[in-house]
């Protein structure tokens, strides 16, 4: 397991190993957003999938190596993640009307999505994540990689709805604004 130095975490990247800590985490947290189970970036058809097939969906996909992120534990338990992968296997993003107008070229990586269990927002779980996907990224060659945070400084935010994470939060580790695709949503670039 990796280690956090700037706190208590411990990560590791999702794969058939980890499946059962990321599955339970999900499982312990109503399917996570009413049963998404991390597939909403996936595509359409599987983010419309019925509920009971979504499960297997996830696990199909992380077993074939099409599904990424970065698993965050605290005691040997998993308490959230943050969902990383190359365009193709995250095509879908929110606001994707106003991304694609200013749309020159494609990121070699995306990093769309957080989560952190109940009783562990706000604690540091998607700073931790963050931080080891972009390392991850690193290791795996690299490139240009985008987030798509929401910028809530002198606004309150609620925690679980930062699923794109917090444009300071991108800052910190060095992404750069690169445009605004909503109202506080910006498109932020890191190359590695």
């Amino acid at each position: 397991m990796g280690r956090d130095a700037a706190s208590e975490y411990q990560t590791r990247p999702l794969d058939a190993e980890t499946w059962d800590d990321f599955a339970g985490l999900v499982d312990e947290n109503g399917g996570v957003w009413g049963g998404c189970w991390c597939l909403w970036y996936h595509g359409k058809a599987e983010a419309e999938a019925p509920l009971k097939d979504r499960r297997a969906l996830k696990e199909a996909r992380v077993k074939a190596g099409q599904a990424h992120a970065m698993l965050v534990y605290r005691d040997g338990t998993c308490v959230g993640w943050c969902q990383f992968g190359k365009p193709a296997e995250l095509p879908r993003l929110h606001n994707a009307r106003a991304y694609e107008k200013t749309l020159t070229n494609l990121p070699d990586w995306r990093i769309t999505c957080f989560f952190s269990g109940k009783g562990h927002r706000g604690s540091g779980v998607a700073s931790a994540a963050l931080s080891a996907a972009v390392q991850h990224i690193k290791a795996k060659g690299g490139g240009r990689v985008e987030g798509y945070p929401e910028d809530i400084a002198g606004r309150k935010a609620t925690p679980a709805f930062l699923f794109n994470g917090a444009l300071h939060m991108f800052e910190r580790l060095g992404f750069q604004r690169s445009r605004k695709i909503g109202k506080h949503k910006w498109v932020v670039t890191l190359d590695l």
